[in-house]
């Protein structure tokens, strides 16, 4: 299960982000969201205190009532899709390079790698996308401060900066709520977000 987790879409229905589940409330109480249902009706923050919070489902405590958690909202005030880039982090490092050691091309949890210049700093490389790969630790202790060519290891890939959309970063997730798919599925994703003719 996804715990806290809200799918937060803008618009134009287009998943933008994944906050929690107090930063969703807020967003419903002052009015910039409103909640998606499972017949993808809006849902205001006042109706949406109005639906009784069933047991069976997902719901959290007020000060004098219960209140289901929102799995989807839907933000009213922005229409655009994000064009971030990926932040160079090691967890994204990880995630591009599949938790695989670029030298034996095995994979690894993420506690067995560690990151390895290509080129090492020493000999001018750079601490950069292109520049950086998982390794495991006996491959980077045998690499040392070396280039791959002089350690006589090859990479697995030439390594290079991802381009990854935000539906592909979400659909990376090892679990993501159910009421989250029709948002993610390439194909209803189309569906919603296809331009209609007049």
């Amino acid at each position: 299960m996804t715990g806290g987790a809200v799918l937060v879409l803008n618009r134009s229905f287009l998943p933008i982000h994944i906050t929690d589940v107090k930063k969703a409330l807020c967003l419903l109480y002052r009015g910039l969201a409103k909640v998606v249902d499972h017949e993808y009706s809006l849902v205001d923050f006042l109706s949406w205190m109005e639906l009784s919070a069933e047991s069976d489902k997902e719901s959290i405590g007020l000060v004098n009532r219960t209140i289901r958690i929102p799995r989807v909202i839907l933000l009213t005030f922005y229409d655009k899709i994000p064009t971030r880039t990926v932040r160079f982090s090691r967890l994204n490092v990880f995630l591009r390079d599949n938790n695989t050691c670029q030298y034996c091309q095995k994979r690894f949890s993420k506690s067995g790698l560690n990151l390895d210049h290509v080129v090492p700093v020493s000999h001018g490389g750079k601490t950069n996308w292109e520049n950086v790969v998982c390794s495991c630790v006996p491959c980077n202790i045998k690499k040392g401060g070396r280039t791959p060519q002089q350690a006589g290891m090859a990479l697995m890939k030439q390594p290079i900066k991802p381009h990854w959309s935000i539906i592909l970063r979400l659909l990376s997730r090892p679990r993501f709520h159910e009421a989250w798919k029709p948002f993610l599925n390439m194909i209803d994703y189309s569906y919603w977000n296809v331009e209609l003719a007049e």
